[in-house]
């Protein structure tokens, strides 16, 4: 009876460091608005263009776990994007998500509205290549017609 009791205990052990590690490859709701954070500071401080380059090309500051920055304006343009840099330079107003859902235009009133705040929607996971559900934090920078968005994949 002790080796099977052991035997469960190893496997719900093993179990537990698997969901930790699984954990740990996923950005949290506080990982996405800390870099969100970051981000509008960044911005404050090197200027719109500057920023817009390095959100998109340097992979290593900007982009943590499976989460990374992008940038709109309130028109629904893309200025920035640190996983899809095809996106840059597009309107994406009318982009739609797999189930329909006109998601950029619900980031854009949360930003032009209230001036931040999650908007749900789902979304190609660049790390598993799936559409999988997510979560975007979104953070109007002040004085500007930009938001920064973070998103985390649920």
């Amino acid at each position: 009876m002790k080796s099977v009791h052991r035997i469960l205990a190893t496997l719900f052990a093993s179990i537990g460091l698997l969901a930790t590690a699984l954990a740990q490859e996923h950005g949290t709701r506080e990982d996405a608005k800390a870099l969100a954070d970051a981000a509008v500071a960044h911005i404050k401080s090197a200027g719109a263009d500057k920023s817009f380059e390095d959100f998109t090309k340097d992979k290593a500051a900007w982009t943590k776990k499976d989460i990374y920055v992008f940038v709109m304006d309130l028109d629904g343009n893309m200025k920035a994007h640190g996983a899809n840099e095809k996106l840059v330079g597009k309107n994406n107003l009318g982009l739609r998500d797999k189930n329909g859902k006109e998601f950029v235009k619900d980031l854009v009133a949360m930003a032009a509205g209230k001036g931040d705040g999650w908007v749900d929607y789902e979304w190609v996971n660049p790390v598993s290549k799936k559409v999988e559900p997510k979560s975007s934090y979104v953070e109007r920078v002040p004085g500007a017609n930009l938001f920064v968005g973070v998103g985390i994949y649920r």
